[in-house]
């Protein structure tokens, strides 16, 4: 119980450093996560603990829409021709993706 109090404690000395201090102690966490406010970063950290996160970049992320988007359109039975036109790639590099 004791443990507990004084954990709480320390929280609220760094809460309010937080509030004094918001751009030295969140940033960039609070833009990375989309949240504001000291106890939601906490909550994060704490649910996370500690653990490394990989954020794929945005090129990463639009090749997968692609294969994705692609995939389906071939499945719907447009050819791989129609399939690259629509997308403004190559035939050769459409068919490595639905491949």
């Amino acid at each position: 119980m004791e443990h507990e109090q004084k954990y709480e404690q320390r929280k609220e000395l760094f809460r309010q450093a937080a509030k004094k201090h918001p751009n030295e102690v969140l940033h960039p966490y609070n833009k990375i996560l989309g949240m504001e406010g000291f106890d939601a970063i906490c909550e994060f950290a704490e649910q996370v603990n500690g653990f490394t996160i990989y954020v794929p970049s945005a090129r990463t992320i639009f090749a997968k829409c692609l294969e994705i988007e692609a995939k389906n359109d071939f499945q719907k039975g447009l050819t791989i021709v129609e399939i690259a036109r629509k997308y403004g790639y190559g035939d050769r590099h459409m068919r490595r993706i639905l491949m």
